[in-house]
This record gives C-alpha cells, sequence and structure tokens, in this order.
C-alpha cells in the first residue's frame, strides 16, 4: 500500500492490517502486530512528513513480515532501555515538537517482535521491518 506521510497514516494501516489479520484467521496477534505496524508508521511518516510511504505486509509460515518504506536517509536509532521510576516520569512540553529525540516506538518494535532491522534503498530511502512470530 501506498499513501501519504501523514498523521493519520499509522490509524489507517493498523486498521487495514487488522482487516487482513482477520482475513487471514489471525486475528488473535492483532493487538501486537498492529501496534507494531503503528510505530513503524508513525516512525516513516515523522522521517517524511507529506511525502510517500509505503507498507507492506505478508503472511509467512508462523509469522507476519511488516516492511514500511520512507524516503528520508535518516536512520531510525532506538532510545536504549532503561528501568524507569516514578520520578523519572515528567511532563515536557516540548515532547512533540520537531526534531526531539524519538520515543519509545522502536524500542516496542525491538520488545514485539521475533526480529527487526532496516534496509537501505538505492538511491534514496529505506524500508525498516519487523517480523511477528506466533
Amino acid at each position: 500500500m501506498t499513501c501519504l506521510a501523514a498523521s493519520t497514516g499509522p490509524g489507517l494501516v493498523r486498521t487495514l492490517i487488522g482487516f487482513r489479520l482477520e482475513e487471514w484467521g489471525l486475528s488473535g496477534i492483532a493487538g501486537d502486530v498492529v501496534l507494531i505496524a503503528g510505530e513503524l508508521v508513525a516512525n516513516a511518516v515523522a522521517a517524511a512528513p507529506s511525502k510517500e510511504i509505503r507498507v507492506w505486509v505478508s503472511r509467512e509460515p508462523h509469522s507476519v513480515v511488516l516492511r514500511v518504506w520512507d524516503s528520508s536517509e535518516c536512520m531510525p536509532i532506538a532510545r536504549p532501555v532503561k528501568e524507569l521510576g516514578l520520578d523519572d516520569i515528567v511532563p515536557d512540553a516540548r515532547a512533540l515538537e520537531r526534531g526531539r529525540d524519538g520515543g519509545w516506538g522502536l524500542p516496542i518494535v525491538v520488545a514485539l517482535s521475533s526480529e527487526c532491522g532496516v534496509r537501505r534503498t538505492p538511491p534514496s530511502g529505506k524500508w525498516v521491518w519487523a517480523r511477528y512470530t506466533f
């Protein structure tokens, strides 16, 4: 699927992938898979706002593979995961500003998927992918 990198993209993709998982008889894993998809698409939207992104989902034996392409040369960087206490969680008025460090999307993808990665595409862009094994 090809769509505009817009704020509505993650929700649209989650919905469509949920429908596809239902068709495949995999509604039991939909929660995790649509969360992974939403995070990958949100990152693509942030990396290439108002441009084209591509989403690809496939079923393989005992797994679902998600791939999201965007035109940005910037490679995704997962913030290190650390244990947080209540004192670490404070409001951040600048959290949604453009250019801020990434959020928890990639650590969520890493935690839920059996494997994930990124592959550059010539002449520009990249596919970020995740495999969910069931």
